[in-house]
């Protein structure tokens, strides 16, 4: 249960004055449904006002505030221009203040005769000084502009003033909280108590009070992360030894390379312990995960158990079981299916199968997480494409057994080392850093968006030569706020010029067995190209597809590059990506695409794009599995994650239970970050 102590914080934001259901729709537009949500929406900057006695042309492009009095409103009686309100200062200069909506709204504000205190840009237009949409208050009367007056992140219809206002309600409402750290290293960071930071971040955007609000959260992250690990390492399981011969039967097209063999080893050996296993295995698309997955399984069901592979889509999912199949169906290994497609007969039969343990793996999307799904001894679980899922869904499984099933995670999405920290924290993790032999690296080109003609023309001599193709979109339909080509469009182009139906469609508005059809289509080598959105980041085995075109290349973030181009390259053929760029191309745009031209090593373009992208912007977007950080930025995390995780383990180090003062806080701090799954592992333990 929450303490007491942070109840006014998690209430909903109608408490807050002034929020009814139309501010709440915009607040929740922004993501804050709760006064703690507001709490943490910190201002991004700052506006610096010049409070004068009159207008003066050295004002002229500051942002002012003025004691003006209104004299004369000028309205324009089509509807259609600006509402003019003139006004003088203190000295009897003219300042026209413009409102171009609403005119009786600005009539009110501004009344004739009346002084008010009046602030914004001063301009010069023409002759004329003017001051448009400026803030207006009556002097001694309700908000006053401020000289310096924090920015927020705002949506349509909130205003920067309305903004602050709920913000320093919800500072009211903040209780003093029992502090989590240390008071040396307050001292030697020059930190204050978190209700005082709070306030200066608020109040001095850009301050150490900010820096210490994301320690507290990257805090909260690795002590959730370590609790996670302690309580499953303090769980025992039975040891899945393994003899080896199963794994020597396997017909396999190449040589394992020393990195695979180096993670088999890693796997093997936690395997064999009564300690579950809790291990990550990244690798680039064609690096072998997979194999090393099939090994591991293979060594369960040596050792009497049953494996189950998780996969994100059902697409990838049917993959996995026809690779399977081909691959375990000589040595006498069970494989069975299992998505939302199952049903009647074939689902009884596999549940069935599962129960009675006559099905050795058990391969499937989330459907392998219903309460029906029972097995007869779950050994290991092996969830595919990890970034996917968080970290409350890989516990899932673990529910499934009387003993916790061992875990290995895999990802093709190379993650940097500091975010390894962050968001598998509780992992032990193996990388294959090695391509197997004979794998052709794709080559990659850059091309500007004004040789496209040239590029559909290349286009439809690779499929005519029997080649099939990827050609991939930004966006699914035309937007005012982009000019980046539409997927629906870029189909309907290039049907007319090859034909209807050898071009297929897929985005993420389609449904997921529409999607899964043209998918099937495209591998079955019925459709010669599939424009896509980036739904096909994580998809289908197409070794025919040896032509990967990314329009708008430099709207995408590294990562995502690096996904598409592992599309692929997939078969013994000679691969290409052509990355199509925009003309307005940035220094951040330029930098991204010259990497991938340059490399095609996963774990270096990880870690640039960290670099490159900056704050806020994890490996391009947000997946859902991730875990979301409200104050802390990619720099933040980068340069705090190593020192909190210390800091985490010190304090588990001396007070396991959390018991003490400062463990006490440090639950106060989980709770506040909602890391109550943590709590309740303390609880359990």
């Amino acid at each position: 249960m929450r303490p007491e102590i942070l109840n006014p914080l998690f209430a909903e934001v109608e408490v807050l004055k002034g929020v009814g259901p139309q501010v709440a729709k915009q607040l929740k537009k922004l993501g804050l449904t709760r006064v703690v949500d507001v709490l943490y929406h910190l201002p991004t900057g700052s506006i610096e006002r010049v409070r004068a006695p009159a207008a003066s042309a050295a004002l002229l492009g500051r942002t002012v505030i003025l004691e003006l009095t209104p004299y004369q409103a000028r309205e324009n009686r089509s509807g259609r221009g600006p509402t003019r309100i003139f006004a003088r200062d203190a000295d009897g200069n003219t300042i026209s203040l413009i409102y171009f909506n609403n005119p009786g709204w600005a009539k009110r504000q501004l009344p004739m005769g009346e002084m008010r205190i009046v602030s914004g840009k001063l301009e010069a237009y023409g002759d004329e000084w003017q001051i448009i949409h400026p803030e207006v208050a009556e002097a001694g009367k309700g908000p006053q502009p401020a000289v310096r007056e924090p920015v927020y992140p705002l949506t349509e219809g909130l205003t920067n003033r309305r903004m602050g206002e709920l913000a320093r309600d919800t500072l009211e409402r903040a209780p003093e909280l029992p502090e989590w750290i240390e008071a040396s290293q307050l001292a030697r960071d020059g930190w204050r108590d978190w209700r005082s930071a709070l306030v200066e971040a608020h109040r001095e955007p850009g301050t150490d009070a900010r820096r210490r609000l994301a320690y507290d959260e990257v805090f909260a992250n690795q002590l959730a992360l370590l609790l996670l690990r302690q309580s499953q390492r303090r769980r025992r399981t039975i040891p899945l030894p393994g003899t080896g011969e199963l794994p020597r039967k396997l017909r396999l097209p190449y040589e394992l390379t020393e990195a695979q063999r180096r993670v088999i080893r890693e796997v093997r050996g936690d395997m064999g312990q009564d300690v579950p296993m809790l291990r990550l295995l990244q690798g680039d698309v064609g690096s072998g995960k997979t194999l090393v997955a099939v090994v591991a399984m293979l060594a369960a069901i040596e050792s009497g158990a049953q494996a189950a592979l998780l996969a994100p889509t059902e697409i990838l999912a049917r993959q996995h079981h026809a690779t399977l199949l081909a691959q375990l169906d000589s040595v006498g290994v069970r494989v069975a299916i299992l998505t939302g497609r199952e049903k009647g007969r074939a689902r009884d039969s596999v549940l069935m199968g599962l129960a009675d343990g006559s099905i050795d793996i058990l391969v499937g999307t989330h459907a392998i997480f219903q309460e029906k799904v029972a097995y007869k001894n779950l050994g290991l679980a092996v969830i595919d494409e990890q970034h996917r899922f968080g970290v409350s869904q890989r516990l899932l499984l673990s529910a499934k057994a009387e003993r916790p099933p061992h875990l290995l995670v895999m990802t093709a999405t190379p993650i940097p080392r500091t975010l390894t920290l962050t968001q598998y924290g509780e992992m032990d993790v193996s990388r294959i850093d090695e391509m197997p032999p004979g794998r052709t690296p794709v080559e990659t080109r850059v091309i500007s968006e004004e040789r496209l003609t040239e590029v559909v023309d290349g286009l439809g001599r690779h499929i005519s030569s029997g080649g099939q193709a990827y050609w991939v979109c930004p966006l699914v339909e035309e937007s005012e706020k982009s000019d980046a080509a539409a997927a629906e469009e870029r189909a309907r182009l290039l049907r007319q010029r090859f034909g209807d139906d050898r071009i297929g469609l897929v985005h993420g508005r389609m449904k997921g067995p529409e999607k899964d059809a043209v998918m099937e289509a495209f591998a079955s080598g019925q459709l010669a190209a599939l424009v896509a959105t980036t739904v096909i980041e994580v998809g289908v085995d197409v070794p025919n597809a040896t032509l990967m075109i990314v329009e708008g290349a430099e709207r995408f973030g590294l990562a995502q590059l690096h996904q598409l181009r592992g599309r692929v390259g997939r078969g013994t053929g000679k691969s290409t990506c052509l990355l199509i760029r925009g003309q307005n191309l940035t220094e951040v745009g330029r930098a991204r695409l010259s990497l991938m031209r340059e490399t095609n090593d996963g774990f270096r373009i990880a870690e640039e794009d960290l670099r490159l992208r900056g704050p806020g912007e994890i490996l391009g977007t947000r997946q859902s599995g991730e875990e979301g950080f409200r104050v802390a930025s990619a720099e933040d995390v980068q340069e705090l994650a190593p020192i909190a995780q210390s800091d985490a383990q010190l304090l588990l180090d001396r007070d396991g239970g959390l018991a003490g003062p400062r463990g006490q806080a440090a639950r106060i701090c989980l709770y506040l970050f909602e890391r109550d799954q943590a709590v309740g592992l303390i609880r359990s333990g």
